[in-house]
């Protein structure tokens, strides 16, 4: 018995031992990372994983997240401006846009034909790409000033992907318990709103 305890407390001592330190192709990668868009202190570049172990593979996953945040960005617009403005036209034939519930409620509110329209177009953007990368309208900045800009994108692109995660759990247990903060607005703390 004395000695599985004395085993397991080396075992577990050992855990924290300092691990060999090896080079290689993911942790080189890592660091020219570093000096790219998005790394901020104190973190830095943050890939626990080590998913991006080429320049291509990173460029592909950067992409991803900045295409991700633009969505999750117009996703809180979307959420925020129906609580104090409907637009004036139908948004299906008999069904104007003053009718259809805000947040998640919306779902059932949309007809299938709306729903297959939205399917097609999102999935002809994605493939496509026409929406993607104009020179129209591009300023001419240095490359300290472009590297900031592109920073300030994806930390709002970040921020805008968990805001939407938040307004998705408020509004569903909202849907779930109505009234469950003592609320009856949707989008709480901000009164200008209402």
């Amino acid at each position: 018995m004395k000695l599985a305890v004395v085993a397991s407390l080396v075992a577990s001592a050992a855990a924290f031992a300092p691990a060999s330190q090896k080079s290689s192709s993911s942790a080189m990668s890592a660091v020219s990372f570093e000096e790219k868009a998005g790394a901020l202190p104190p973190i830095g570049y943050w890939d626990p994983l080590g998913l991006a172990t080429t320049e291509a593979k990173f460029d592909e996953y950067r992409a991803v997240e900045l295409k991700h945040g633009r969505v999750a960005m117009l996703a809180v617009v979307g959420f925020v401006v129906p609580e104090f403005y409907r637009f004036g036209f139908d948004i299906a034939p008999g069904l104007p846009c003053a009718e259809v519930p805000n947040g998640v409620a919306a779902l059932s509110a949309i007809p299938s034909l709306g729903w297959a329209q939205m399917f097609f177009f999102i999935g002809a953007v994605d493939y496509w790409g026409i929406l993607g990368d104009f020179e129209v309208g591009k300023p001419d900045l240095d490359p300290d000033t472009l590297k900031k800009r592109q920073t300030q994108e994806l930390q709002n692109g970040r921020l805008a992907m968990l805001a939407t995660l938040e307004l998705l759990r408020h509004n569903s247990q909202n849907l779930v318990s109505p009234g469950f903060d003592g609320l009856d607005n949707l989008i709480t703390g901000l009164p200008f709103l209402y």
